[in-house]
Formats: structure tokens, sequence, C-alpha cells
């Protein structure tokens, strides 16, 4: 349901502008490509609910705009997201099936159209968890994965329950999710997650070539290759992110959320010992 953010990446105020002023996501359509560019890099691009709705928004225009061809979502030079800014989510938690977080949630698993993302420097929570709803995966060499769902008390999202353990077998997904720990670009590309890894500055230029690729390849072809590979696991991907949703709600309330929040905002390790 939402995303997380590991502990050094956390970012501050609800709603607070990036120091240059410009919108925290940057949206450009040029040559059949809709870009999506994260741009809150003092805050190590963290996700806060207002750009939520700025990602959402700029799918469904690009879902809608018969010029699109390809969607990409990239980071900023060093960093992809830190993941979900926490005090904003803390502050308007996305209770309702219609919020900027479900929207979000919603458009990347059912695009229709090519999504590539350009990954480099830390994804975190929803950094990582996205990645498995794209068709194709840039990564830089100093790109760091992390999924800390179980560290913070709570549970995974965006459908990564049933998508992770079908990439990359159970054993392996077990091992990133219930213990959270970083992993490198290159174990994402052997386990499948990503297709390339790439010096940070070509990863950019990398994912762009790929969709313009695709943008010159017949269009409907694309789609309904993309909805045969998908079909079959669309509607557990649904039925998996309801669940999810559900859970994570319960999991938010939790003491042992609570405790790892606590933690985190009093900068020392939590202790969950006293718990069953």
């Amino acid at each position: 349901m939402c995303i997380l953010v590991c502990g050094s990446f956390l970012s501050g105020n609800q709603g607070e502008r990036n120091v240059n002023q410009q919108p925290p996501v940057i949206v450009t359509n040029n040559d059949g490509v809709m870009r999506l560019g994260l741009n809150r890099a003092e805050k190590k691009n963290a996700i806060t609910v207002e750009m939520y709705g700025l990602l959402a928004a700029g799918i469904a225009q690009a879902e809608a705009d018969p010029t699109v061809r390809a969607i990409l979502i990239h980071g900023t030079a060093d960093c992809f997201t830190a993941g979900n800014d926490l005090k904003d989510f803390l502050g308007s938690p996305p209770a309702e099936a219609d919020s900027p977080v479900a929207q979000f949630l919603q458009a990347i698993s059912t695009a229709t159209k090519p999504l590539v993302a350009a990954v480099t420097g830390p994804a975190i929570g929803i950094g990582t968890t996205l990645l498995l709803h794209c068709d194709m995966v840039f990564a830089g060499a100093s790109a760091t994965l992390q999924l800390p769902f179980v560290n913070l008390g709570l549970c995974p999202e965006a459908g990564s329950s049933y998508l992770l353990p079908q990439l990359i077998g159970h054993q392996r997904a077990a091992e990133l999710l219930l213990l959270g720990k970083p992993f490198s670009a290159e174990t994402a590309c052997a386990y499948g997650l990503v297709n390339r890894v790439l010096p940070d500055g070509e990863v950019l230029d990398a994912a762009v070539g790929c969709c313009q690729e695709l943008a010159a390849l017949p269009p409907s072809a694309l789609r309904e290759t993309k909805r045969l590979m998908k079909q079959f696991a669309t509607p557990t991907v649904a039925t998996t992110m309801q669940a999810e949703m559900a859970a994570f709600a319960q999991r938010l309330k939790s003491p042992e959320a609570r405790e790892a929040m606590t933690a985190f905002f009093e900068r020392r390790p939590p202790d969950f010992s006293s718990f069953e």
C-alpha cells in the first residue's frame, strides 16, 4: 500500500518544495516518450503524497495520448528514490482506495504501454517494488536496492509479495523481504530484476535510447504483446495488492511499527525483544 524508506534517507516536512522551486516530478513528452523524473534531490527523492498524484497523473496522461509510445521513470543523477517520505506519509496515510498512492500503484500495474526505469543510487521500498512492474530496467553500478518493510514492522506492497517470488524464487525473495538488507545492482541483474548494469553516467541515455527504440515500433503490436505476457498474472497481482493494502493498514497500527518508527525518529536501534 505504501512505500518505505530506509533510515538515513528519510525526508523532512510534508509538502516541502525542493530548493530550486521546480516541480517535485518533472513530466516531459518528446518523440513518443513520456518521462517522469523524480526531482526532489535534497530529500533523496523521497516521495510525498503530492508526488504520487503527479506520477499517477503522468502515467494516465501517457496512456491517453496516442503519440506516447513508451513511459520512462527516473530519478536524479545520484538517487532514484529513498522511498516514501515517512513524515508526509504518517501525516496523510493513504487510507482510501482512491488515494494518490493507490492510484499510482494501479497505474504502474495496469499500464498498457511499455514502462522503462533508469535507476542510479538508492532505490528503497517503492524504488524497488515499482521495478517489478516495469518492462525493462537499466541500473547504474552505484544502484543499491532494498525492501525494508519487515524492519519497520510492516509488510510488502505493490504486489511484491507475489511478483518477487515469481521472478526470483521463494528463497531469494524471502531473503530480500524478510531480512530487508540492501542488495547491489549486479545482484538485481543476476536475479532478473534489472536488464543491464551500466556506469552511472550512461544509465539515463541507455534508458532513453531503449524508449526511443520502442517508440519506433508498431504501437498496437507492443501493447498486445505486453498484454499477452501479463494476462495471467494481472488478476493475481490485483488481488495481492488488495490483500497487501489491508495487511499494511493493520501493520501501521501495530506496536511493532510504532516501536520501529519511534526508534527511527529518536535515532536509536529498535527493540523488538518484548514482542511475540
